[in-house]
């Protein structure tokens, strides 16, 4: 491999934002068809598929002289360029140490060391910041990357909450590298009571009402409040530079809102609670002398309103959160 390389095919979301904030992008011969980051790149660079066969023929036209790819959907892909005598370097960051060490090793694979450095110190300053000014509590967050079945968000994501003042409410599974490790149900989730969820289907447009309509989904303070956020899949499912800075502001965003609301809201329609009683021992009734006739005898039999509004409150009361 010559170096530094100056046509590389960046197959991977991150090497593409990456490359570019390092000032780097005239080495770039080609990226994924899913880079969004800067948006600008997809108008300047040509564009391969490299997810499951991917383009060999479309990726060999561009020369590259190494390519940029990730080990889980495009190790094979990979093997088959450096096979066809394009070497590829690939990466596995599964954490935020492995996503600022991935950004630290494409700059000294372009000779730009410095930079790189200088970009994740700016990195690791800002997620600094935002740990030193908690919100006034942690509210339970569950976050997604698919919904059939129902997975967790990769573990850098967990990561993201905890920086962002949240609570995981899937933490036990923020060391399960691989997606299909990290497959729930939706039972549990509910169980759990998220006061904010964040979803992000790569590939199709994250639905709210259908995640409300889950079993026991539409009890969960999420839910109530109107807190299920959509983010978007470059960000939120790529280890890149766009994820520490746009993704955790929007993670950051919907933690203070979602502390600021109530973490059992009543659900619509609820009665309110009766007020307390005014004249203390009203509640205690006065026992039935001899020959007088109770309270409630006295009164007769309730009226048929009267015992529905009854019932009513006591389902509401039992609904309630």
């Amino acid at each position: 491999m010559a170096w530094p390389p100056t046509r590389i095919l960046c197959l991977t979301e991150e090497s593409v934002e990456t490359l570019y904030l390092l000032g780097e992008e005239s080495r770039i011969a080609g990226i994924t068809p899913d880079a969004a980051r800067p948006p600008r790149a997809r108008g300047e660079k040509p564009r391969v598929a490299a997810w499951g066969e991917g383009d060999l023929p479309a990726a060999l036209a561009l020369r590259p002289d190494l390519a940029l790819a990730a080990a889980d959907l495009q190790a094979g892909f990979a093997a088959e360029l450096a096979r066809a005598g394009a070497p590829a370097h690939i990466f596995h960051p599964r954490d935020l140490r492995g996503a600022l060490d991935m950004i630290r090793a494409i700059g000294a694979l372009v000779g730009a060391q410095d930079r790189a450095a200088a970009l994740v110190d700016g990195l690791e300053e800002r997620m600094e910041a935002m740990r030193a000014a908690p919100p006034p509590r942690r509210p339970r967050v569950w976050a997604e990357q698919w919904d059939a079945p129902l997975m967790a968000a990769p573990p850098w994501v967990s990561e993201l909450i905890e920086i962002a003042g949240g609570e995981d409410v899937a933490l036990h599974l923020r060391r399960a590298a691989e997606s299909h490790e990290r497959i729930v149900t939706a039972a549990e989730i509910a169980d759990a009571r998220p006061e904010l969820i964040l979803a992000s289907w790569r590939g199709k447009r994250v639905r709210p009402g259908r995640i409300a309509n889950r079993p026991g989904w539409a009890l969960c303070p999420a839910v109530l409040n109107g807190l299920v956020m959509d983010l978007p899949a470059p960000i939120f499912l790529s280890p890149g530079p766009g994820m520490l800075t746009e993704g955790l502001a929007r993670i950051r965003a919907g933690v203070m809102a979602a502390a600021e609301r109530d973490p059992a809201p009543a659900l619509p329609g609820a009665e309110a609670e009766p007020p307390p009683l005014s004249r203390p021992g009203l509640a205690e009734a006065e026992p039935p002398r001899p020959g007088r006739p109770g309270l409630a005898e006295a009164a007769g039999p309730a009226p048929a309103a009267a015992k529905g509004r009854a019932r009513n409150r006591r389902r509401s009361l039992w609904k309630r959160p």
